[in-house]
């Protein structure tokens, strides 16, 4: 079976949701939650602009240089941990799909940390900056879904109605039952645009 991975990113985490078809029927094959950031780290590593905010100029640079270190290093382990758990299950991954923000500007370490609001927005990039690196490194066809156009895009990419779109996910959701909140609904609508991409 082809399937596609569909990820929202948060501090920290992702929401993992992976979709096939079978004789034409889309089916949730698997849905958990991936932890971005050791257990050991997590009162820094989730937000470690924030964690850097207080320290010298030199303490701050490499303290974010050490999370973002931490979070592509991580987020390869955990998706190809997903890759092979899917392969193993004779699932074919041709595709991952990850929920994208707003391109944020080439600002530095010092820049970020001189105003609150880039360092909300660069922890709003990390994670989800890290999954798509970890998608490449996984050697699977990536594919960034705008977040805040996320129905607009799935209308263009899909060839159908957000309201027979969302149905289409409220029902995966009834197959599989809870957890089926936001999270997944929307990671599940990045796998649909990721696998309809690849059928194509």
């Amino acid at each position: 079976m082809k399937v596609a991975f569909g990820m929202k990113a948060h501090s920290g985490w992702a929401a993992l949701v992976v979709l096939g078809t079978r004789n034409g029927e889309l089916l949730v094959v698997d849905r958990c939650r991936i932890e971005l950031v050791e257990k050991e780290e997590a009162s820094w590593a989730k937000q470690p602009y924030h964690a850097a905010e207080r320290l010298s100029a030199g303490d701050a640079r490499d303290l974010v240089r050490r999370g973002l270190a931490s979070a592509r290093r991580i987020a390869v382990r955990e998706v190809r941990t997903a890759v092979k758990r899917a392969r193993e299950a004779g699932q074919d991954v041709v595709a991952c799909a990850v929920l994208a923000s707003d391109p944020m500007p080439d600002w530095t370490v010092d820049e970020i940390l001189a105003v609150h609001f880039r360092m909300h927005k660069a922890e709003g990039v990390l994670f989800r900056d890290a999954l798509a690196r970890a998608a490449g490194a996984c050697g699977l066809s990536f594919l960034g879904v705008p977040e805040k156009q996320l129905d607009e895009h799935a209308e263009r990419a899909l060839g159908s109605s957000v309201d027979r779109v969302r149905k289409t996910i409220a029902a995966l959701g009834k197959s599989v039952g809870a957890p089926w909140g936001r999270d997944q609904k929307d990671a599940s609508l990045a796998a649909m645009i990721a696998l309809q991409g690849q059928s194509k």
